[in-house]
């Protein structure tokens, strides 16, 4: 994600972001993540914020590699113990079987619809044979800009699974629910769980 708008606002709102994400504690999902990777697990957190996801699994015995592209965001990722946090953009994507998983939490969807096939490839490719993949997402259509400026793009569940599935991704499980975001407003999202 490269949008200098959005990479603006995480930038000068990163210590709200953190008190946030502090409120709301881990995302329950992760405990689910976790439990599904073997011990030791090589995992990528691809946009990972202030690194709370990051942090928990590393705490749990994982090899965490973290990625940010604002640097304000890999600085506090990086404070976490065993993670091993980078700026980078989700073009950054290389290589292949490196991966026992990827969890992408609320991060993909601020890269451009068009380039969406592309990025989950890559995932698919950076991804061990049968490695897991996390990624949620707000749900919807289209592409827009918050009332903050971030750049967003919007999926529904079936076209989300429809895109996993093209990439050469078995999605495994679906959720759906709602939540506050940094802007105040609340918002329809989706997560998916799949297997390369």
């Amino acid at each position: 994600m490269s949008d200098a708008e959005t990479l603006k606002v995480y930038a000068e709102k990163a210590g709200a972001y953190v008190a946030m994400t502090k409120t709301a504690g881990l995302d329950p999902r992760v405990a689910s993540f976790i439990a599904r990777l073997p011990a030791r697990a090589h995992v990528l957190d691809l946009g990972c914020g202030p690194g709370q996801e990051a942090g928990a699994m590393a705490a749990a015995g994982m090899q965490v590699t973290a990625y940010d592209a604002v640097p304000e965001m890999v600085a506090l990722a990086a404070a976490h113990p065993g993670v091993s946090a980078y700026q980078a953009t989700f073009e950054d994507i290389t290589g292949a079987d490196i991966y026992d998983g990827v969890w992408a939490n609320f991060s993909l969807l601020h890269a451009p619809r068009a380039d969406m096939p592309r990025h989950l490839a890559q995932i698919a490719m950076a991804l061990k044979p049968g490695g897991l993949f996390h990624i949620a997402l707000k749900s919807g259509t289209g592409s827009k800009r918050d009332r903050m400026g971030r750049f967003y793009s919007y999926y529904t569940d079936s076209e989300l699974t429809g895109l996993l599935q093209e990439a050469g991704f078995t999605v495994t499980d679906l959720a759906a629910g709602e939540g506050k975001g940094l802007d105040g407003a609340v918002s329809p999202w989706i997560s998916l769980t799949a297997h390369g």
